[in-house]
């Protein structure tokens, strides 16, 4: 099987890239520039050939290049175990973004099925100390990369909640209004229960058999107010059976939406919430290493990796235990970082560009290191 990678990647009036054109092969991307240069936008860029609304889950209209207002486009060639795809995106006059796939108009889970992407930004580093909602969204990003039907029932399930939200807030007690919405509920719950409970196994025995330079965490799923019914029928009826309370909060308080991801540093069996800044950090690492090495066994190729400003916060070891790691992995890292000299460990084994701001937008230049 082929491994996965991008060979292109093309941006067109992209945040602050008004052209773009890199040419790559499946070796690691050191990407490196002084802040705000646009590098974080490349990864952002590739981001976008997985399911969802890319790394930062931003609007298309926000994605487009200023003051033109043009639209943009951003367009790929990918290999993947199943053969070479070519992949347009493009957005005009602000609206949704539209999905191409050789040339033929393609859905978000069509994406889901050829490619799989990962990525770790700085917004994360605080992921275990803040709310949940942080938690469930970076968990339903590693369900989906096994799972790439978990972005659609996750949509259903929100959208019939909503809806049901709706009758709450005005009081209605009628069952009868109540019943379509809750059964669609209680479908798409429990596949979102399911997908999560078998990614979080997939990860633990991709960190239980690996031999790594990073802590690895015991992660287990939580409920807010008790425990998540497993399933549909269960799930229906704790649903039917809360409603007056639900009537009286004004939301639905059990399901899905309610989970929570709790993670503790597994050596010191002290909770991530309580580690230190570095050892947060080490352990969201591992996690990305974990989901990588899982789905490389799922998928038959190591997924995309995404790694916005990784290296700054990690010591020449630690930075060179991340590139072997990766290397051995076989997968297509795009790392971002202000120096050439947080790649130095990495040597002839990557690929380089600079980027740098002219005239108000973003220049990429490849370079080529001496051996």
């Amino acid at each position: 099987m082929s491994g996965l990678h991008l060979q292109s990647l093309n941006l067109s009036h992209f945040r602050s890239h008004k052209r773009a054109e890199i040419d790559v092969d499946s070796r690691p991307i050191a990407i490196f520039g002084p802040n705000g240069a646009g590098k974080t936008n490349l990864l952002e860029a590739v981001s976008l050939f997985s399911p969802g609304r890319g790394m930062r889950r931003a609007s298309a209209e926000t994605m487009t290049r200023r003051p033109e207002a043009l639209g943009w486009k951003v367009s790929g060639i990918l290999t993947a175990p199943d053969g070479v795809h070519e992949i347009a995106f493009q957005s005009e006059n602000g609206n949704p973004r539209t999905v191409r796939l050789n040339d033929k108009p393609a859905s978000q889970v069509a994406l889901g099925r050829i490619a799989r992407v990962l990525w770790l930004v700085p917004s994360m580093d605080r992921l275990w100390i803040e709310g949940a909602e942080g938690r469930r969204r970076f968990l339903d990003r590693m369900t989906l990369s096994f799972f790439p039907e978990h972005a659609e029932a996750t949509l259903n399930y929100e959208k019939a909640m909503r809806d049901r939200n709706r009758l709450l807030k005005d009081q209605v007690r009628d069952p009868v209004w109540y019943r379509a919405l809750e059964a669609q509920m209680a479908r798409t719950g429990a596949v979102i229960h399911a997908n999560r409970v078998a990614a979080l196994k997939a990860l633990g025995e991709a960190q239980e058999n690996a031999e790594t330079s990073f802590p690895s965490a015991d992660l287990t799923l939580t409920q807010a107010d008790g425990d998540m019914p497993e399933t549909e029928e269960a799930l229906a009826q704790a649903l039917a059976d809360g409603r007056p309370r639900d009537v009286m909060a004004g939301r639905t308080l059990i399901g899905p939406h309610r989970a929570d991801l709790y993670g503790v540093f597994q050596a010191k069996g002290v909770p991530a919430s309580d580690c230190s800044t570095g050892e947060q950090k080490a352990l969201l690492i591992s996690l990305i290493l974990a989901n990588a090495r899982a789905i490389a066994k799922d998928f038959g190729a190591a997924p995309i990796l995404l790694l916005d400003e990784v290296a700054a916060h990690l010591d020449a070891a630690r930075r060179a235990a991340l590139y072997d790691e990766i290397t051995a992995l076989g997968a297509q890292a795009w790392m971002t970082g202000t120096g050439a000299e947080l790649f130095e460990e990495l040597g002839q084994r990557a690929q380089y560009i600079e980027v740098t701001e002219q005239d108000g937008q973003s220049c990429t230049k490849q370079i080529a290191l001496s051996a």
